[in-house]
């Protein structure tokens, strides 16, 4: 197992001031699964201040309570933390106290899953006390012990699971599985800020639609709004799965951008709740995208996700079901609303919505490589789709006697002609057309 160079040096750092270090964690998991890691984590017999006396200014106090140690090494961070046994767990998330050790096997000992808990060092090779390289080998997620302690220690490993479900591939083994089913109700006790990081962590991963398939429940404890979805038939010809099946088929066919794949869990979440039927047994859901916009801002905002990723979402809820006619007119008023990157970003969840519906229904893709060639042509063509490309500026108008909110009036006046085909984008001409105006508005202030 090759180490980057910085890991090297910490390590017989550690190891020539007479205390033992291993690399532990996910950095051993991602190099024996062929992965890059992100980061380096390092487990040492040595105590706190014996790790910032070994490293002197290089050597940051980032978390003594717990044993950790920041060793700040040309090729980024390296966290340093001292063997430890942790105490009780009174919140869901974190003991109330530990206790340092200077038995590595301890430390594995206190670990979420098998195939965090493996260490390794150039002497001692891999140390590996609960099976996680065959776990790793079988892509089964185990935890190390037993499941229910685990889960009830800190609840945020029922999320941990399902995100290394999602993005690496794994498998849950059954009694991990039960325990993490039975477990979920301890989610409720965890920060909204700690659950949006392992939420969307897990959204952009290869099967994250199977683990949405597999655990709803889970989900749905701190989104039930998800749960009404499950199962909700839609009564339609344009639809062959339920609501839940609809959504996960399109979430799927998605690229895996968090935008997108939130996107696309949330475009339907208000179908439930505007279901009709009508008298021919046909089902309906009529302004169901004005209920889905609202209730995934407040599920957004339960999840205290930054305003610009939820603003951007709920605004593609809010279009990805309005039809936009393939004409320039129509797309270039569509990217004066949205912008190049969301209106892109919209086809790809028209695409997802589509290819989650009836096969029968999937020449729809056709009319949306038309709306994509006609918004590329039309900023091949560098059209004018907002203020910015206009050719006239506020100064223009200043300069023709107009002031105040006057100016931004006739600029927006101005933009949606061009916009519209009826007049182009010449200095001359828009300022002819506004002189016009001006002056037919004065004689009917006259008369």
């Amino acid at each position: 197992m090759e180490l980057p160079n910085h890991v090297k040096r910490v390590l017989a750092a550690l190891e020539a001031a007479g205390h033992e270090a291993w690399c532990v964690g996910g950095c051993v998991r991602d190099v024996l699964s062929g992965r890059k890691p992100e980061d380096w984590d390092i487990a040492a017999s040595a105590l706190p201040e014996e790790t910032l006396a070994v490293f002197g200014s290089q050597a940051l106090p980032t978390g003594l309570k717990h044993g950790t140690v920041t060793v700040k090494t040309e090729g980024g961070p390296v966290e340093v933390t001292t063997y430890r046994i942790d105490g009780a767990y009174q919140d869901h998330r974190r003991p109330e106290s530990v206790t340092f050790t200077r038995s590595i096997d301890q430390d594995l000992a206190r670990r979420d899953f098998t195939v965090n808990a493996m260490a390794w060092n150039p002497r001692g090779g891999l140390r590996d006390p609960w099976g996680g390289r065959a776990d790793l080998e079988k892509k089964a997620l185990r935890c190390v012990g037993d499941p229910d302690q685990r889960f009830q220690e800190d609840a945020l490993r029922i999320l941990r699971g399902l995100r290394f479900a999602a993005a690496l591939g794994f498998s849950l083994e059954p009694g991990t599985a039960e325990a993490l089913q039975g477990n979920r109700e301890g989610l409720r006790d965890i920060a909204a800020e700690r659950i949006q990081a392992e939420f969307f962590k897990l959204l952009p991963g290869k099967r994250a639609a199977e683990v949405l398939r597999g655990y709803p429940e889970v989900f749905g404890v701190f989104w039930p709004e998800l749960l009404p979805m499950v199962g909700f038939g839609q009564r339609n010809r344009h639809h062959c799965y339920d609501v839940w099946e609809h959504t996960l088929h399109a979430l799927a066919a998605v690229p895996g951008d968090p935008v997108l794949r939130c996107t696309v869990l949330l475009h339907d979440v208000g179908k439930p709740a505007s279901f009709t039927l009508d008298e021919a047994g046909v089902g309906h859901f009529y302004g169901h995208p004005a209920v889905s916009r609202a209730l995934a801002d407040k599920m957004l905002r339960r999840l205290k996700c930054a305003s610009g990723f939820r603003e951007t979402v709920v605004r593609l809820v809010e279009w990805h079901d309005k039809d936009i006619p393939r004409t320039d007119r129509a797309i270039r008023r569509a990217l004066r609303a949205l912008g190049e990157e969301d209106l892109r970003r919209l086809i790809l969840v028209k695409r997802a919505d589509n290819l989650g519906q009836a096969p029968a229904y999937w020449g729809r893709q056709e009319e949306l490589d038309k709306a994509e060639a006609l918004l590329e042509r039309l900023l091949a063509e560098d059209a004018c789709v907002s203020l910015k490309r206009l050719a006239v500026k506020g100064g223009d108008l200043l300069a023709l006697g107009l002031s105040g909110p006057a100016v931004g009036q006739a600029l927006e006046e101005l933009l949606g002609k061009v916009m519209d085909g009826a007049l182009p984008n010449e200095r001359e001409a828009l300022l002819e057309d506004l002189q016009k105006t001006r002056a037919a508005e004065g004689k009917e202030e006259g008369t």
